[in-house]
């Protein structure tokens, strides 16, 4: 199991409360949220993990230390949950493509994923900034701000004009409703955009690696199909 030690469940939930310095019945409000996913021993006891222990450090620093809400802690926890389920969705398909390789498997060519070498659409720098900011209804100096602040990444055209995509509207509209319908403080809003710039860029490697992974081992295994067969030696 991919960080297995990470992940393993070792921490009763009065240790667990003790090394965050939280109390116990805040954990349970945290777990109801889906915050955290501890694990539960054969007797249903709670039992937490050294990443679960990671997960309450980090919503107790955005909460005291940055002083964002539940509602944007809730979001920023669920896109590091979508992180870490990737990482591990990543190193199971390394670990059973290697298996594939072990076991030679040959007889058929493996598929590779279907948006392997496109770009997405979604992804097409279109709108200036006058458009994009009527789309969203905010002001292009707010678009700038955001900018500045790594919250949407707009491309750019030759002559350095910023072009924003599907995807920059999208979240542009998600900065909005966090913000206007959430209460999430700019501080939060930062925190889910970074992770949700990590989520995407991760998604998009692990598909440009996994389409890699697969190529290599069809261009081997067709090199091994085509090698000419040993030649018989006669011997005296």
């Amino acid at each position: 199991m991919p960080n297995e030690g990470k992940d393993r469940p070792v921490y009763v939930i009065s240790v667990a409360a003790e090394l965050v310095d939280m109390h116990p019945q805040t954990l349970r409000l945290y777990e109801r949220k889906g915050l955290i996913r501890p694990g539960r021993s054969s007797g249903k006891t709670r039992l937490y993990s050294e990443r679960d222990i990671e997960y309450l450090k980090e919503i107790r620093r955005l909460t005291q230390e940055l002083g964002v809400n539940l509602a944007g802690v809730e979001e920023v926890m669920r896109l590091q949950h979508e992180l870490d389920d990737l990482q591990d969705d990543f190193e199971a398909e390394i670990k059973r493509i290697e298996t594939a390789i072990e076991e030679k498997v040959n007889s058929q060519p493996l598929a590779l994923p279907s948006k392997a070498g496109q770009v997405d659409p979604k992804d097409r720098p279109v709108y200036v900034i006058s458009i994009a900011a009527e789309l969203v209804d905010m002001h292009p100096q707010t678009l700038r701000l955001y900018e500045r602040k790594g919250l949407i990444r707009p491309g750019r055209s030759s002559g350095k004009t910023r072009l924003y995509s599907e995807r920059d509207i999208d979240h542009l509209r998600e900065i909005r409703r966090f913000t206007q319908e959430l209460g999430v403080n700019l501080a939060g809003v930062e925190e889910i955009m970074r992770l949700r710039h990590r989520l995407e860029d991760m998604q998009a490697a692990f598909e440009k690696d996994i389409s890699r992974i697969h190529q290599d081992l069809t261009e081997r295994m067709t090199h091994f199909r085509t090698l000419p067969p040993p030649q018989e030696t006669d011997e005296e």
